[in-house]
């Protein structure tokens, strides 16, 4: 029964995604112009090539801001419920921030936070 249940919701939204799609491809209004293709950043033409590379380091610090940003959202509803869920819930909650503080301070010696 929970199997039906949760693949008659997985077909459901797949099809409402594809649904959606599909009209929102033939019902939207097209304009072509050359100068919708142009990249540009905050509707500032952009000067010289738009294509470059960014350092690691960028992409470093996003990954973790993303971490601790993921670490939060699942948080949140932990704590709204906490009360009624008891120690063992707490202990759950104490390694899944133990395993995040081991991640930040890997990435704290490996210098992953200093930006140069």
């Amino acid at each position: 029964m929970n199997f039906t249940l949760f693949v008659t919701a997985l077909l459901t939204g797949i099809l409402f995604v594809a649904v959606v799609t599909v009209l929102a491809k033939l019902l939207a209004p097209r304009s072509y112009n050359a100068q919708k293709e142009e990249p540009y950043e905050c509707g500032i033409p952009t000067r010289g090539n738009s294509w470059m590379q960014f350092r690691v380091g960028y992409y470093l610090f996003a990954i973790l801001f993303l971490m601790f940003d993921v670490e939060t959202m699942f948080l949140f509803p932990w704590a709204t419920v906490m009360h009624s869920l008891g120690s063992a819930a707490l202990l759950c909650v104490a390694v899944f921030l133990f395993i995040l503080v081991l991640g930040l301070a890997y990435a704290w010696r490996k210098g992953a936070l200093e930006w140069q």
